[in-house]
């Protein structure tokens, strides 16, 4: 699903949410100067954190698996939350080859050129792809569609268009420690982004969104997603919540949808899949990181919520990609 926002005045920018954006850390930032011309097509695998395409000069198609083609143009942000594998491209229908296929000239650490095509209209875009801190996605980024474009044209941010124009500019030059502060400008552009979507939120947000909107619950809620492994009780998220047991219990299942206890649970379960895809730990990693007593009472847990052992779920390969776009 492709998402555009228009956010709320700033005056409306509930306080609550600043403890969440301030867990959106992200580290390693890659940039690539995309210069392409007509036919052209390129397939990019899913990252691990987020993934932006801002284009500078002319135009290009965005392409999901999972919906129709978007046209983005000159000034347009097409934002990625949780680096879904898609392709970029001339024409809907030009073929894509795997980004790994293409020549990319280094000009710095975590900075590259590429230049392809057939000669045809020219697209000029800055690709930037970045990791976050922890391996788990973002809960925020979670709630976002797959695809959230930005038009040129839409009233955002205004401190957004002077943070693409430094993006765009860091990214042709060769300076001296270009690699920390593109690092940073991305933390900046993917934080304004966010923030923004959850300000579009308030006329009907969702889930933990909704209970963050509550300065109590919210935080309780940003507790159990800063520490997911801690042996919480429905009496000591009540206290955080500066609430009795009942009010709290009440209050939260109201703004959220689900009971504390099971909020926990589902949220630990996400975390938890996440984990496995990536392969890095092991079930027995998992269960001890997210405070479960034995590798079996995880396993059985996991299973209720995902109907597969989490076992099965790391054995599965994480990105097909370039099978599905390919077969357009």
């Amino acid at each position: 699903m492709t998402n555009r926002f228009q956010p709320i005045a700033s005056s409306r920018t509930p306080d609550h949410l600043s403890p969440v954006l301030q867990d959106l850390r992200l580290t390693r930032a890659s940039y690539c100067r995309t210069d392409m011309t007509a036919p052209w097509g390129v397939a990019i695998p899913r990252q691990d954190g987020v993934c932006l395409h801002f284009v500078v000069e002319g135009g290009c198609w965005l392409r999901l698996p999972s919906q129709e083609p978007v046209w983005i143009e000159t000034g347009d942000l097409a934002f990625l939350p949780r680096g879904t594998g898609h392709a970029i491209a001339d024409d809907p229908n030009s073929a894509v080859r795997p980004l790994q296929e293409f020549e990319q000239d280094a000009i710095g650490p975590t900075t590259h050129n590429m230049r392809a095509g057939g000669g045809g209209a020219r697209a000029l875009i800055v690709c930037c792809a970045v990791e976050f801190e922890e391996p788990a996605v973002h809960p925020l980024t979670e709630l976002m569609p797959e695809l959230v474009v930005l038009r040129s044209t839409d009233p955002t941010d205004p401190a957004l268009p002077t943070l693409l124009s430094l993006m765009a500019a860091e990214v042709a030059t060769r300076r001296i420690g270009s690699a920390t502060v593109m690092a940073r400008l991305a933390d900046a552009v993917v934080t304004h982004l966010v923030r923004a979507w959850a300000e579009a939120q308030d006329a009907d947000p969702k889930g933990w969104l909704a209970g963050v909107r509550d300065p109590r619950i919210g935080r309780a809620v940003a507790a159990i997603h800063r520490q997911p492994g801690h042996l919480w009780s429905v009496g000591s998220l009540a206290r955080i919540a500066t609430l009795s047991r009942s009010a709290f219990t009440e209050r939260f299942t109201a703004a959220v949808g689900l009971s504390p206890a099971r909020y926990l649970a589902q949220w630990r379960m996400h975390i938890a899949g996440t984990w496995l895809r990536h392969g890095q730990l092991t079930v027995a990693d998992v269960a001890q990181q997210l405070g479960y007593e034995s590798e079996a009472s995880f396993s059985r847990a996991f299973k209720r919520l995902h109907g597969v052992p989490p076992g099965t779920l790391r054995a599965q390969p994480s990105d097909k990609t370039f099978q599905a776009l390919d077969s357009k």
